[in-house]
């Protein structure tokens, strides 16, 4: 899905989407496509050799099964018969040989860690590892295991306390910068699944609660002292003699990479045309849900279809760009907007355009590395961004303008082919015209013959001429997204024009 650039430029963490371990797509053969490998599984061929039995297999069988006509691969201790999928997968099988007999773990998660590959390669299964084998695989984590946060001292706890009508939960992170998007919270059906995001490491609370409270969770954080506080409601107001029973993983302090996905199902409630084949989907998060998704971050979309979940990565969008609209729009607690380009032969975006309002789609928990104290003290901003790119630069160029008091120039620098591919075209003129620090430029790779504006694509000339510091010396960021060879020319190009890499940040698609 991603390919990375050189490992010197731009710093190897500065990827939105996933780790450096990244993937390029390889061209499929015809017929090899995500529907046509979900139609194999589902023909009711025998996939794994072994006639439908399982089999527990020790680390010697394993490795002698490293070809590409007998290629089996450990995945967190099951093993599969990947040589029936070789021809479907996107990164070719090469990358796939790159585990073939082995441990492929480590390789899985820097780079497919949100698949759900229990789906897809479900009829693959060949068994389970060796007991034996499965502790000491290299790169596993279990996720009940407590990890160390630079020693115990800094591991947090929690406490609770109650009155007549409310039941207080009290989080010590020990961590200061704590905000409101470092806590998630889920309270279904009296299960209470509260999720803290420390730096690069998460601490998590799951209790089935001994009594029924409402919907209603507030959330407060205190940053400089790193204490969080949820408010529950009692149903009814009697003394509870404990808060509840814990659930697997309860108290867990582990790095986020280990801690799997969660999903929480949302509700479709409007989609509306943006250009000629991009949608704004608004999706409600369910009541008991705390979430919002800190600037800069993705989240993931889960849909079952034909009987596999497919997943796929989004940036969550404002519902506009132009403050007045804000306020107007549906409760932004409780929403979640997305820009989505649709591809009419895709395998996930024709799905989510025939879903009716009030159908519901699973979201994930945020992702990503952003940081906002990159820009905490910025004076120039440059986002270079190309078709639905832009969707990472929307919160933060609102970000930016809102809370960046040193800002002196913000100025986004938008590629397409042609105009009626500009997402968004009239609230950016407008944000120009509202806010003087910002400007935007559009440039086309296939203008029409009235088009006055900037033409071409992204080259030497034309960055030299549009990225100019409002002074001298200034404190520079500048922010790309787009489709992989873009963002390749882009970085190279900012290189020869003597950005250095702490200058640059990318988002990838």
């Amino acid at each position: 899905m991603l390919n990375v650039p050189s490992a010197s430029f731009p710093v190897p963490s500065s990827q939105q989407r996933v780790s450096a371990g990244a993937r390029s797509k390889v061209p499929l053969k015809p017929g090899r496509s995500l529907m046509d490998w979900i139609r194999v599984t589902k023909s009711g061929k025998d996939l794994t050799g072994l006639k439908g039995r399982l089999i527990e297999v020790s680390e010697e069988e394993l490795a002698k099964h490293n070809k590409k006509d007998d290629c089996w691969m450990c995945i967190r201790g099951m093993v599969y018969n990947i040589t029936p999928y070789m021809e479907y997968h996107p990164g070719g099988e090469e990358e796939l040989m790159r585990a073939a007999g082995t441990d492929g773990t480590d390789l899985f998660d820097q780079v497919h860690r949100w698949v759900n590959y229990e789906s897809m390669l479900k009829e693959c299964l060949i068994g389970r590892m060796a007991v034996k084998l499965v502790s000491a695989s290299k790169g596993t984590v279990s996720e009940t295991k407590n990890e160390q946060f630079n020693g115990t001292e800094l591991t947090p706890r929690y406490d609770w306390f109650q009155t007549d009508s409310t039941v207080t939960v009290v989080i010590y992170t020990k961590q200061k910068n704590i905000f409101s998007e470092s806590v998630i919270v889920d309270h279904q059906e009296n299960i209470l699944r509260v999720e803290s995001m420390l730096v690069n490491y998460s601490y998590l609370l799951f209790l089935e609660l001994n009594h029924v409270v409402t919907k209603e969770i507030t959330v407060h954080c205190t940053g400089k002292t790193g204490k969080i506080e949820l408010v529950l409601l009692k149903e009814d107001p009697f003394v509870w003699k404990m808060l509840g029973q814990p659930l697997e993983g309860h108290k867990t302090f582990v790095k986020i990479s280990s801690r799997g996905f969660y999903y929480r199902k949302c509700r479709l409630v409007s989609k509306t045309d943006i250009n000629h084949n991009t949608k704004l989907f608004c999706f409600e998060l369910p009541q008991g849900c705390h979430l919002h998704v800190p600037v800069g971050y993705h989240v993931y979309l889960k849909l079952n279809i034909s009987g596999t979940d497919i997943v796929k990565p989004y940036t969550p969008v404002l519902s506009s760009l132009l403050p007045d609209t804000l306020s107007s729009q549906c409760n932004t607690e409780k929403c979640i907007y997305m820009m989505i380009k649709m591809y009419p032969n895709g395998s996930f975006t024709p799905h989510i355009d025939h879903l009716e309002i009030g159908d519901y789609i699973y979201l994930s928990n945020p992702q990503g590395d952003f940081q906002k104290s990159k820009v905490a003290m910025l004076e120039d901003v440059f986002l270079l961004a190309a078709g639905t790119g832009l969707t990472p630069m929307v919160k933060l160029l609102m970000h930016i303008l809102t809370n960046v008091y040193s800002l002196r120039k913000l100025k986004l620098i938008f590629f397409n082919k042609t105009e009626d591919d500009i997402l968004w075209r009239e609230q950016i003129e407008q944000l120009c015209l509202a806010d003087k620090r910002f400007e935007s430029q559009f440039v086309l790779s296939e203008p029409t013959e009235t088009w006055t504006g900037s033409q071409g694509q992204i080259s030497h000339h034309l960055l030299s001429e549009s990225l100019t510091r409002s002074k001298k010396e200034s404190k520079v960021l500048i922010c790309i997204c787009g489709p992989n060879g873009f963002v390749d020319q882009g970085l190279r190009l900012l290189q020869d024009l003597g950005f250095s890499k702490e200058e640059v940040f990318v988002f990838r698609e």
